[in-house]
């Protein structure tokens, strides 16, 4: 069994930061790919960023690039997400995933995060 924990959302004016961390923990040995999604109330699931295990492949949604980071720690089973310049349309709840392969699509990632709301105003 796998989990995964997200923290670090909250509530930030718009063009400030926020990091949200993710801690995976169960059979930690396997070498996931890792990645971000958000949900927008309304609004259908959306791929945000994700790294290979080695991190030597990393894609990110076309909106995010310049502004969000994707990093991840091996040796303890974290993954992070550095969001700059935060925009309005960014408010949306973010999952933590992880999965066999790096990808896009959300149905290929077998494990998910409960979420954490980032809330971005105007």
């Amino acid at each position: 069994q796998v989990r995964l924990i997200e923290s670090g959302g909250g509530l930030v004016q718009a063009g400030g930061s926020l990091r949200l961390s993710c801690e995976i923990s169960g059979r930690t040995f396997t070498p996931y790919s890792k990645g971000w999604f958000r949900q927008a109330p309304g609004k259908e699931r959306e791929f945000v960023a994700a790294s290979s295990w080695s991190g030597t492949a990393i894609y990110y949604l076309d909106s995010v690039k310049g502004r969000f980071t994707i990093s991840r720690d091996n040796a303890k089973n974290m993954v992070y997400l550095q969001m700059n310049n935060l925009k309005p349309e960014d408010t949306a709840v973010y999952y933590c995933v992880a999965g066999r392969r790096i990808c896009r699509r959300g149905d290929d990632y077998d494990y998910w995060g409960q979420g954490t709301q980032v809330t971005v105003s105007s």
